[in-house]
């Protein structure tokens, strides 16, 4: 890294074009270091490029180099309160309460996905959906009268993404007797959508439970 600083400030110095910095200089300091929708484009640009980013070496690299921000948070959410602290081990033990926006209990707020600080949980009382910033404590409730935007535990799986046009969606995969119904909650239009997804009748059957983790 300390050689790549070195080329730009000699660059930009200079008003020079930036030297060659070789393949191996951009794979281990530079696509680690991209935002996840970025490395993704990256892997168009050559086989090369494809076979190095796919492998499981760069997913553990840019893994580490993601959980190194300092502006991540960890929230705890407890019987009676919410809190929210810091990554960074020197101030781990620095906690700081939160007031919910909505009125339920905090051991009555379900936790079903997260994408870039935003939380999209469920309100045990009502099963009712909400996208949530906790930090800014802004929130968005995702429900409406057509049924849409209700969890169903055991029985449904929820998602956060973020699709080609950067709008962040819900992905909502609904079970019901012998079906299987995928809604995406559009942020930017605050419309569902239902869309084609696993049609084979045997993922239909109680013999499959969805969870967060089939998102991974």
């Amino acid at each position: 890294m300390k050689k790549l600083k070195g080329c730009l400030y000699s660059a930009s110095e200079s008003n020079t074009k930036l030297p060659d910095l070789g393949p191996d200089l951009i794979m281990s300091e530079i696509l680690p270091r991209l935002p996840a929708k970025c490395v993704g484009r990256a892997k168009k640009v050559c086989k090369e490029w494809l076979s190095c980013i796919s492998s499981k070496e760069f997913v553990m690299m840019h893994c580490r180099h993601m959980c190194k921000g300092s502006r991540q948070k960890i929230l705890s959410i407890g019987q009676e309160s919410c809190f929210i602290s810091s990554t960074t081990v020197d101030l781990v033990d620095e906690k700081t309460m939160i007031t919910l926006p909505f009125h339920v209990r905090p051991s009555d707020v379900w936790i079903l996905s997260s994408l870039n600080g935003l939380l999209c949980v469920c309100l045990r009382n009502t099963f009712e959906m909400l996208i949530w910033n906790p930090l800014i404590r802004s929130y968005i409730n995702i429900s409406d009268s057509k049924s849409y935007g209700f969890f169903k535990i055991y029985s449904d799986a929820v998602g956060l993404y973020i699709d080609s046009s950067n709008d962040y969606r819900v992905l909502h995969i609904k079970r019901g007797r012998f079906t299987v119904d995928v809604m995406a909650y559009s942020r930017r239009t605050s419309h569902w959508k239902r869309i084609p997804f696993l049609q084979k009748r045997h993922y239909h059957t109680n013999g499959y439970v969805w969870s967060g983790g089939d998102f991974l």
